[in-house]
């Protein structure tokens, strides 16, 4: 008992906040785990896909009877052999009641509408034989016209993408009186903004095995998403869900990219189905820029109207967004995540939102970190320095007249959003000291008055973010397709440890160790006592998985909820062996004690060991004090942050740098410092990424032209600069008082490094500059504004000449010399 006693007390500093090194690091970074594509199986095939070469066409026909005669080719199909069987792809979002949601075989059949949709695939004894084989197979088309321009896309008389149109919904959403809110208003500002188009680029490239065995099916994917992706394949393939087992082993990373129900998954369960053999798929880096989804892809029409003081009064926002061909599990529901965050940190008394979703003959959008909010994040804050620049006033003081104040929380905003908490002016103070602010600000007029060549620039982001993707009954208003609960449990073991089981499924976030160090606090077992169990439908039954900053806000709190009754439980079991009432206990994490005599108790560990073996249990109780909690919270959560940026811009060449960074996060209370930090950092990667480096490009033919990584520029650290990271912390609704980390980073920098370029343009009369803000795109935009300069002047100049020649011209006037006397 002394032992057990004193290793609990070992716990005795808390894990909360504590700056761990990850448990899962050892495993993942030496390369001793289990990615899906290391899984070799007994008499395993390897399946290739043949993709279309065009971006819209009829298929004429499909023959693979070549295929099937080539070295180790096992089988070759068609989608016309899955014509009956494959289902469409879902999409869980219907986002309005008239939405269109064209039919998306996972293998073509009659028409192709992107380059790279699948229309047959070779299964071979290994990768490279089936790859090989394509080339056998014979595929006539009729190419049809390509629909690439969204704006173009939603003229009359153009090329349809799907036969009832290229538009699949017209969402509106409006809250206070616009028309009002705009009449008379003394400052107006329209703008039009372009997210360009990015594709997810993770770690571990997507891949997919599968086995079936008596009816019953066991696939593996590097997926974000094994029990949402376990309903949507018994859903598509109609095969009994209680048959099917998903599991996600360790994946390399997702960024939204892996939340999906992809072709290849589905193909791959039929496949196996029809072989009776385990069958394996993993892409090429080059295939899956073409076929994995891509995201953001808007056209942003924003309007504001404000007093001469710079309040706001109103803002509309209209967005074309592009839906790509299809739409995938959440497409339509993106840019609606959007919606309700537009308004950020801002009181106005008006708001209205439209977004059109636009079919175009590309891949398929769909959520990409931030889903909806990075680009809502990027339109309002861009704005913001454009009624600034439009006031004459530091940009920090417009969003300071705006912005909700700490006193002021919780707050409703004009979206209909309520906030909990935050303290956007403790934020800023502290960004704004870390950054020397006022002194980069003396030092960019200095550089201005000299004409320097190499000018600098400042950018703010003040942001806030919805994260914690629930509660279900929002989500539900919203006709999105399932819930945002999240699952736990806890199983005591006899020996002391604990195994913890989660719904949330981890793709490199450190669910592993944060987890432990929650439930080391809860109930007070060391943290190397403690195992995380995830991705496994079979192991982990219930659960809605990973994205939207949830895993944190919502998984960790079902942890919470299930370590209390695991306390409950166990409180019965130890006032039988204490031979007290249990109302008489008192539990500090790790022991209860009899209250009055605090030398008299049980730790945790003797009661697991004692629930065991059930000797001397009392009546009627059951023999285990093992839990399970679901949880599902009442509203989201509502990190915020205060990012700078300052930029130095080569006018001679357009090469910008960041010179230095500065972000202060407010995610309420942490975990651990050490993974906010990697997330932190991980998430401003991307988030400039978009700002500087990153666009998927197609050609006029629609064949996407950025399908390397030679072509697509991901930044590696020497493109990147170093970050100066610091937080403030207004607890969240919730007992933890934690918010979400994930996806802050990316929200909150492409605004601020794109106000920061302008910001150093702007006394040439620069607006903005369209993303990625490359060297040759910067360049160009100084020789189009001083060309614009050079031909005012050169006007002014003829049209004074103009005056001076009609002046002096032979009618018989008179008219004043240039002395000012008759002439």
């Amino acid at each position: 008992m002394t032992a057990q006693t004193d290793e609990t007390q070992a716990t005795a500093t808390p894990e909360f906040g504590r700056a761990r090194l990850r448990k899962e690091d050892e495993r993942l970074i030496t390369g001793q785990t289990n990615w899906t594509d290391n899984i070799q199986l007994p008499g395993m095939l390897h399946i290739a896909f043949l993709r279309s070469p065009f971006a819209h066409a009829r298929i004429t026909s499909v023959d693979v009877s070549a295929a099937r005669n080539e070295p180790g080719v096992i089988a070759a199909y068609s989608g016309a052999d899955f014509a009956d069987e494959q289902g469409s792809l879902p999409c869980a979002w219907p986002v309005t009641p008239d939405i269109v949601i064209p039919a998306h075989p996972p293998m073509a059949t009659e028409e192709v509408r992107y380059v790279g949709e699948a229309v047959a695939c070779v299964v071979a004894r290994d990768r490279y034989a089936a790859a090989d084989a394509l080339a056998a197979i014979e595929v006539d088309y009729e190419e049809l016209p390509p629909v690439l321009d969204m704006r173009e896309a939603i003229k009359p008389g153009s090329p349809k993408v799907h036969e009832a149109g290229n538009q699949s919904f017209d969402f509106v959403f409006a809250n206070g009186d616009t028309d009002e809110a705009f009449r008379d208003a003394p400052v107006l500002i329209e703008r039009t903004y372009r997210q360009q188009r990015l594709i997810p680029a993770a770690m571990e490239p997507r891949a997919v095995v599968c086995t079936c065995v008596g009816g019953e099916f066991t696939l593996w994917s590097a997926t974000q998403i094994p029990h949402v992706l376990r309903v949507m394949l018994a859903l598509v393939t109609g095969i009994p869900e209680q048959n099917l087992r998903v599991i996600a082993p360790d994946v390399g990373g997702g960024f939204g990219s892996k939340l999906q129900v992809t072709a290849e998954e589905v193909l791959a369960v039929l496949i196996a189905r029809k072989l009776g053999r385990p069958v394996k798929w993993t892409e090429s880096r080059s295939e899956g820029n073409m076929t994995v989804h891509h995201g953001r892809d808007q056209w942003q029409t924003l309007r504001m109207a404000a007093d001469r003081d710079g309040r706001i009064r109103g803002f509309e926002v209209d967005l074309l967004a592009d839906m790509g061909a299809y739409l995938m599990l959440v497409t339509p529901g993106v840019p609606i995540l959007g919606a309700l965050m537009f308004p950020a940190i801002y009181k106005m008394d008006a708001y209205s939102f439209r977004c059109r979703g636009i079919f175009t003959t590309k891949m398929p959008t769909d959520a990409y970190r931030g889903a909806g909010r990075p680009e809502a994040t990027f339109g309002v804050e861009r704005m913001m320095d454009e009624l600034a620049a439009e006031l004459g006033l530091d940009p920090l003081e417009v969003r300071e007249r705006n912005w909700i104040k700490h006193e002021e929380f919780p707050f409703t905003t004009i979206a209909n959003l309520t906030y909990d908490s935050g303290n956007y002016e403790a934020a800023t103070a502290k960004a704004k000291e870390l950054f020397d602010y006022d002194g980069l600000r003396a030092e960019q007029e200095q550089r201005r008055a000299s004409n320097d060549p190499v000018q600098l620039g400042i950018g703010v982001s003040t942001f806030t973010e919805m994260c914690g993707l629930a509660p279900s009954r929002v989500l539900g208003a919203f006709a999105y397709g399932a819930g945002g609960w999240e699952h736990a449990s806890i199983r005591m073991l006899p020996t002391g440890k604990v195994e913890v089981v989660t719904g949330s499924s981890a793709h490199g976030q450190g669910h592993e160790t944060a987890w432990s160090q929650i439930v080391a606090d809860q109930l007070g077992v060391p943290f190397e006592d403690i195992r995380v169990l995830h991705g496994d439908t079979q192991v982990s039954p219930k659960g809605m998985d990973t994205y939207g900053s949830r895993s944190l806000a919502v998984g960790g709190m079902a942890l919470v909820s299930a370590c209390d009754k695991v306390v409950e439980k166990s409180k019965v079991i130890a006032a039988g062996l204490l031979e007290a009432s249990a109302d008489d206990l008192e539990w500090t994490p790790g022991r209860f004690s009899v209250r009055g005599d605090p030398d008299k108790g049980v730790t945790i560990a003797e009661i697991a060991l004692a629930t065991f073996a059930a000797h001397n249990l009392p009546d009627g109780v059951e023999p285990s004090i093992d839990a399970d909690a679901t949880y599902d919270p009442d509203n989201f959560s509502f990190p915020h942050g205060t990012h700078l940026c300052a930029t130095e811009i080569d006018t001679e060449t357009g090469f910008v740098k960041i010179r230095s960074y500065v972000c202060v996060d407010d995610i309420g209370t942490v975990v651990n410092p050490m993974i906010v930090d990697g997330q932190v950092h991980g998430g401003l990667a991307q988030g400039i990424a978009q700002a500087l480096y990153e666009e998927a490009v197609y050609d006029d033919a629609g064949n996407l032209v950025t399908s390397t990584l030679a072509d697509y520029l991901i930044p590696s650290a020497l493109d990147l600069p170093s970050y100066v990271t610091d937080r403030t912390e207004s607890r969240a609704a919730n007992r933890l008082g934690v918010k979400g980390v994930g996806e802050a980073g990316t929200i909150a920098s492409t605004p601020a490094v794109v106000n920061a370029i302008v910001d150093a343009l702007r006394p040439l009369g620069i607006q903005d500059v369209i993303m990625p803000c490359t060297p040759e795109r910067v360049w160009r935009a100084i020789q189009d504004a001083r060309g614009a300069e050079q031909a005012s002047a050169a006007e002014q100049h003829a049209a004074r000449q103009s005056d001076q020649t009609q002046g002096n011209s032979p009618q018989g006037i008179d008219t004043p010399d240039q002395t000012g006397g008759a002439a």
